[in-house]
């Protein structure tokens, strides 16, 4: 088996918990549904990003090429009754229109200006009460739409006490090595928009706690725009303590464990609290770590060997080894999505409690097992 197979192999592996992906619309799917189905239930997305506008199909909204600047938009998202679904997973419409009594389905879609934006982001924190906000970074091989609905599906199954806000970048949504290396890129091309994203929701009055769930290569994002933030810091007490981006939840990261540790250094005392969630059977880490040379990735590592043990307690990471999850289709790279009942709703409590996420717990596997049994 030559290297070009192998090569090809971890590409078509480093699909982003997308399976049920395959067989939905190729096109149309943000175009409005204007039929309403009893029990179902609405899910508001606010997002923004640096993918060019779509002309030649009105139902994407975004392509996966780079634009000049961020673009702003608002999507409704209609989720079908909970017993007509599996919990964990969208259900594309097999075909356009949907039925919402059994499909996830767009029910408004609208382009934004950036003070449109904000203002939605204060009128959603007026509305609710809720004075926090969960900003999704998605992975590798995402559409626009794509992305939309995992989010809309995460926040609605989590049960996400949160505004939830979506940074979408240029990804092609194909797994090709092309892709790969192009949506690489195209992280390293959004890290400013994301750093002003967070800059922007920490700057509004009725927003007191900022909150990033990043996936996969997002996580690589995520960090370069925290590295961007800290460096731009004054790094004193007071502006660390006031600092409203609090939270950052690493989900299966394709980071290079050195770089990890670079970032974190350059971060210093400047940096919100991380919780990190690794799977050590994460078939598509392995052959992005055959991709990248060999180099061990953040999100397949064993937390209780060393040096990650020492070094997580001494950062004050806390580790879910999500090891022991066993999801329907085996997807370890999509495991803390897809067991969405157990592991987002351990998330959950820590936000609406404000419990820190960094004071590290014995037992961590034990925690996350009775979680799973306690779900059956």
């Amino acid at each position: 088996m030559n290297n070009r197979y192998l090569i090809v192999m971890a590409v078509a592996a480093l699909t982003l918990a997308c399976a049920a992906c395959s067989g939905r619309p190729s096109q149309g799917v943000l175009i409005p549904v204007a039929v309403a189905a009893e029990g179902t239930s609405r899910v508001p997305v606010l997002a923004a990003t640096t993918r060019q506008r779509a002309t030649s199909d009105a139902g994407a909204m975004f392509t996966g090429e780079r634009a000049d600047s961020a673009s702003y938009a608002s999507i409704v998202v209609s989720i079908p009754p909970d017993s007509t679904r599996k919990i964990g997973a969208v259900q594309w419409p097999a075909t356009l229109p949907g039925d919402p009594s059994r499909d996830f389905v767009t029910v408004s879609a609208d382009y934004l200006d950036k003070a449109a934006f904000t203002a939605a982001v204060n009128d959603a924190a007026k509305q609710t009460g809720r004075n926090k906000v969960l900003v999704f970074v998605h992975g590798f091989n995402n559409r626009f739409d794509d992305a939309v609905y995992r989010f809309a599906q995460i926040v609605h199954d989590a049960k996400v006490p949160a505004i939830p806000v979506l940074f979408t970048w240029p990804s092609l949504g194909t797994a090709r090595l092309r892709a790969y290396t192009y949506d690489r890129e195209s992280a390293n091309f959004s890290r400013d928009a994301l750093e002003e994203l967070l800059d922007m929701l920490a700057k509004q009055p009725r927003v007191t706690e900022v909150n990033i769930l990043a996936h996969s290569m997002g996580n690589w994002l995520t960090l370069e725009a925290l590295r961007g933030r800290s460096i731009r810091s004054s790094r004193s007490v007071a502006g660390l303590k006031s600092d409203k981006v609090k939270n950052v939840l690493m989900v299966a990261p394709d980071v290079d464990v050195d770089v990890f540790r670079s970032e974190l250094a350059r971060m210093g005392a400047f940096r919100p609290r991380i919780a990190l969630f690794v799977s050590r059977d994460d078939q598509a880490l392995s052959l992005s770590r055959f991709i990248w040379g060999g180099v061990q990735r953040l999100g397949d590592v064993d937390p209780g060997q060393e040096p990650y043990r020492t070094e997580f307690e001494r950062d004050r990471i806390e580790v879910f080894d999500l090891t022991s999850l066993r999801s329907a289709d085996n997807n370890a790279h999509g495991r803390a999505f897809d067991e969405a009942p157990t592991v987002a709703t351990m998330v959950r409590d820590r936000l609406i409690e404000g419990q820190t996420m960094v004071d590290r717990e014995p037992n961590i596997d034990d925690r996350v097992e009775q979680a799973v049994l306690s779900s059956k």
